[in-house]
């Protein structure tokens, strides 16, 4: 091959796709002796117009095609969305002379792989998560190579490779950086810290749960770092009365990197992106996952709760009292959270954007 490797990532629609192909491009772009001219796919809608331009990557725009989770009368009109995207994906692969197409699954990533197919360009497929959806179900029978996150994710000759990070969570010293972050967010240096969030909206059960345990956390001297979501403004926690804990409640997380930092334990939902992040850190996790979809919430978080790294709650079970008599006696127990701690890193696979570049690499090659 001459000339510089083109590749064509096709991860648009949420973070969960998003992120991944996005540490993947960083670590492509990282190698030395390798040229490679990188090109993301998305649509005019997802959340790639703002985070592939940022991180330095040229975005390209196709037609979006949505894909129902569930055989729904809305599937029979799949077929009729996809014949004009793959086309225009078709004409955009050969402009950019791909070598490569490499696919995160969603309603970006079905015309892509559709596409290479026409256009005979090999295709690598990603799954995040425990369950696969339709689109890298159907990618996975035109794939050449097959990446998956967990360990039984039910694709055709899936090989594990684990979910690729930034190099900012994958390379995050939270012993190093503790004092420092829990200064960023006005905490107390030296006291056992529980990490609450709900994706980039917040969730209003972990919402309720946690500030309803308020007072038996922080009379137990375990100080909260709250991130209730920027709309739900209504979530607030009275200030502490004197020799309590810190409670302290933000809109969003910028950098969760010094969030995980700052924490001991974290109270979230069990998406892939995170559960794959908190591994990676060290950062145990009590996981709530999202009571809705097919399950696939539960089972990415499972292997990592069956390694010791975690906890797990159903999103009914959740209350101020099971915060109380579940993660309080575990916060203020050093030894089991730092045992804890040690089985959740032990599960992580920090390495995965590299093993997916390898991969990305020999198939274009």
């Amino acid at each position: 091959m001459t000339g510089p490797v083109s590749v064509v990532l096709a991860g648009g629609g949420t973070g969960g796709h998003i992120e991944p192909m996005l540490a993947l491009a960083d670590a492509l772009r990282r190698r030395d002796g390798v040229d490679v001219r990188i090109t993301c796919l998305g649509t005019a809608r997802g959340m790639e117009t703002r985070l592939v331009p940022a991180r330095g990557y040229e975005l390209r725009l196709i037609p979006p095609v949505p894909l129902p989770r569930k055989p729904t009368p809305d599937l029979l009109k799949v077929p009729g969305r996809v014949v004009g995207s793959v086309r225009e994906t078709r004409a955009l692969l050969a402009e950019l002379d791909a070598d490569v197409v490499v696919g995160f699954g969603g309603y970006v990533a079905l015309p892509a792989y559709l596409a290479a197919r026409r256009a005979k360009v090999p295709v690598v497929v990603h799954e995040q998560n425990a369950l696969p959806g339709l689109a890298n179900r159907v990618g996975a029978r035109l794939a050449a190579r097959v990446g998956v996150t967990v360990p039984g994710t039910p694709l055709r000759r899936g090989e594990l490779v684990g979910m690729p990070l930034r190099r900012t969570i994958t390379g995050l010293d939270r012993a190093a950086r503790r004092v420092e972050a829990r200064a960023e967010f006005s905490l107390d240096a030296d006291r056992p810290t529980l990490l609450v969030f709900g994706g980039s909206q917040g969730a209003a059960s972990l919402n309720r749960a946690a500030t309803g345990a308020a007072d038996a956390l922080t009379a137990a001297g375990v100080q909260v770092l709250h991130a209730r979501g920027p709309k739900n403004t209504d979530v607030t926690v009275p200030p502490r009365p004197a020799g309590c804990a810190p409670y302290v409640v933000v809109d969003y997380l910028e950098r969760m990197d010094l969030a995980y930092a700052a924490a001991d334990l974290a109270l979230c939902r069990a998406g892939a992106v995170t559960v794959a992040e908190l591994a990676a850190v060290g950062l145990p996790g009590a996981f709530v996952p999202l009571p809705i979809g097919n399950g696939e919430q539960r089972r990415n978080a499972l292997p990592l709760v069956e390694a010791g790294g975690g906890l797990l709650v159903d999103d009914a079970e959740l209350s101020p009292a099971w915060i109380a008599d579940r993660l309080v006696p575990l916060l203020t127990d050093p030894e089991a959270l730092a045992a804890y701690a040690r089985d959740a890193k032990a599960a992580g696979s920090p390495d995965a954007d590299e093993r997916l570049a390898d991969m990305v690499l020999e198939v274009a090659r």
